[in-house]
């Protein structure tokens, strides 16, 4: 009688520890930060706070920019990763958490953080055309050069205190200069859409030290194996300013860096790191 009474109350406790566990797991499952990553919600907050001269708001599935014009959050298609990178929308582009920090990271397959893009949303940001965007563009002393840089969101600020933050390491120099440039109105390289260049909000650092997926013979569904030059303290100046950097795709582009701050702000809210 006393072993039965001793293995009811172990099966008791069992179950006590049971349905506090279920209990664990399903309040984080609730929480968007611990369990599953911030909210969509979560995220366009973090876009509207990161680009205040020109988004008002979002509200109904729409993103609201202040000069009455309303972008459509989540247009209801469902793509594949190579359709995203062409055509994505904003819920897209907000969907792959993108890993900042001071250890280097290897993507597996097909995660480009960043590199998805939605161009209605780009082309509202920086203008819609070469000429709009060429207006914006003024000059950014670049070690030894001049850059032209957007003054649209603060592209042009952030990219002098990168500037300013590597000027301390004169070791750095030969990385950074001579730049392969900034404004380009071009599209991605076998793709339809622009690229990040056309609008002056992104910068390619010296080809000599690049590596790039395309330029290392890869082929769309055959990317080369991962290969980096580039000292992680560029990287982590550029991600401290608001920019994202091509190192961190799956489809590497090691020498390119573009103005995303929305990117950096959601990597924090979700506790994203890339040394963990």
């Amino acid at each position: 009688m006393r072993s039965f009474s001793r293995k009811a109350a172990a099966c008791a406790r069992k179950a006590g520890l049971r349905r506090i566990g279920l209990a664990v797991i399903a309040s984080l499952a609730a929480s968007p930060v611990l369990a599953a990553g911030p909210t969509l919600e979560q995220k366009v907050s973090a876009l509207v706070s990161a680009y205040p001269e020109t988004i008002a708001g979002a509200g109904d599935g729409m993103l609201m920019l202040r000069d009455g014009t309303r972008i459509a959050i989540d247009d209801g298609k469902v793509r594949d990763h190579a359709a995203k990178l062409v055509s994505g929308d904003i819920e897209d582009s907000l969907a792959q958490p993108y890993p900042a920090g001071a250890c280097e990271t290897r993507p597996e397959r097909n995660a480009d953080p960043g590199r998805i893009r939605s161009e209605a949303l780009m082309k509202a940001l920086y203008g819609s055309s070469a000429g709009e965007v060429k207006r914006e563009l003024v000059p950014v002393p670049w070690f030894g050069e001049t850059l032209r840089v957007t003054r649209r969101q603060g592209v042009d600020r952030a990219l002098a205190a990168v500037r300013d933050e590597l000027s301390a390491d004169a070791d750095l120099k030969a990385f950074l200069s001579p730049s392969a440039g900034v404004f380009n109105w071009r599209r991605v390289a076998g793709q339809r859409n622009l690229s990040v260049h056309s609008f002056g909000a992104a910068i390619d650092l010296n080809t000599a030290h690049a590596d790039y997926w395309v330029w290392a013979g890869g082929r769309p569904g055959r990317v080369p194996e991962y290969r980096n030059r580039f000292p992680m303290a560029i990287v982590e100046a550029f991600e401290r300013h608001g920019f994202i950097w091509g190192g961190r795709w799956y489809h590497f582009d090691t020498m390119h860096f573009e103005y995303r701050p929305e990117l950096l702000a959601i990597a924090r809210l979700g506790g994203v790191s890339a040394c963990r």
